[in-house]
Parts: structure tokens; C-alpha cells; sequence
């Protein structure tokens, strides 16, 4: 199934986030973009290396007006306790959303139905809502958050500028493209 502009469901799941439970909804999410990142378990190994390299990048995804929300098949409970249990994940202060019954995980077509664990899919979703790039990848290949960080502020780049696009390893600040049929194989 292709995603690429497809809505997100309504949804409402359990979050632990610095320290604290709470609930988030669809709603949460619209009106600015939205990174939903999904990754196999808690106590585990790759992860961790992920999240925390999120961490390290939060400042920037909310200065490109951007949050985070890491999800797992694990409870809100579990999540805390991990965060208790390591250094790595008791920095982070973005949302972990609890999706133990997998709604989520179905809702984006990356649950691993015989394992119960999510694969490792990042999805980049616009203030409306719209699924704007997305990746997903196998259980042991873990992800780069620059380059998920690049990919949102190419997607808002185009949102803003509907006639530009970006060539490969585009960054804030280059120059794009405005496709011109006197461009045609001269690129």
C-alpha cells in the first residue's frame, strides 16, 4: 500500500513522556508535522541507539516546528521503566506513545504479526494530517535521525514552495530545482 498522501486514522493511545503518562490523540498531532517513529521493543539493543539519537536532534525538529513520537508495542508502564532503567532513554523528552494492542502499528501497516513488535518505520505527517515520506526498514537496520531530519525540511520545503523540488542530499539553504521541460536531460 502506498501512503504517500494518505490522511491518518483517528487515533488514541497511552504516551509516557518526561516523567509523566498521558493521552494522545489525532488532534495532538495536527497543525504542525509530525514524525511517527516506530521501533520493534523496549529493553532491546538497536533501539536505544535510535532514540537517543533522536534526543540529541529534538531541539531541531522543534525549531522546524516538528515533534516526535516514538512507538512501540510496549504499555506506558514499560516505557517508564525504561526510561528509569537508562541514561539513554531517561533524556528523552519527546513522547512515547504506548501501542500494546498494536492499533498503530496496523494503522501504518508495520506490525509484525507473528513477532507482535513494530518494524522500524518512520513516517513524515503534515500539519493536516497527510502522510508526506515515509521508510520502513527490517528489525536489525537501525535508522539515521539526520537523515529523517532532512527529509522533513525537504517535505516542508516543497509544501511551502509548490514549484521547487529537491535533488538527493538536499539541505536547508541549497538550491532546489523548478522543473522545466529546458531542463530535460541536462540535469
Amino acid at each position: 500500500m502506498n501512503f504517500i498522501g494518505h490522511e491518518i486514522d483517528d487515533f488514541k493511545v497511552n504516551a509516557y513522556q518526561d516523567g509523566k503518562t498521558k493521552e494522545v490523540t489525532k488532534n495532538d498531532v495536527l497543525g504542525k508535522w509530525s514524525i511517527f517513529f516506530f521501533y520493534p521493543a523496549d529493553f532491546s539493543f538497536v533501539c536505544p541507539t535510535e532514540l537517543e539519537a533522536l534526543q540529541d536532534k529534538y531541539d531541531d525538529f522543534k525549531k522546524a516546528d516538528a515533534d516526535i513520537y516514538s512507538v512501540s508495542e510496549d504499555t506506558e508502564f514499560v516505557h517508564k521503566a525504561w526510561a528509569e532503567a537508562s541514561e539513554k532513554i531517561g533524556k528523552i523528552k519527546y513522547n512515547m506513545l504506548a501501542d500494546p494492542a498494536g492499533k498503530l502499528a496496523r494503522m501504518f501497516d508495520v506490525l509484525d504479526e507473528d513477532a507482535g513488535q513494530a518494524y522500524r518505520g518512520v513516517f513524515i505527517v503534515d500539519p493536516d494530517g497527510k502522510i508526506q515520506s515515509y521508510t520502513i526498514n527490517n528489525m536489525g537496520i537501525g535508522r539515521s535521525a539526520d537523515e529523517i531530519l532532512r527529509t522533513l525540511q525537504a517535505a516542508q520545503f516543497v509544501r511551502e514552495h509548490g514549484d521547487r523540488v529537491c535533488p538527493a542530499n538536499w539541505k536547508p539553504g541549497q538550491d532546489s530545482i523548478k522543473p522545466s521541460l529546458d531542463l530535460v536531460g541536462k540535469l
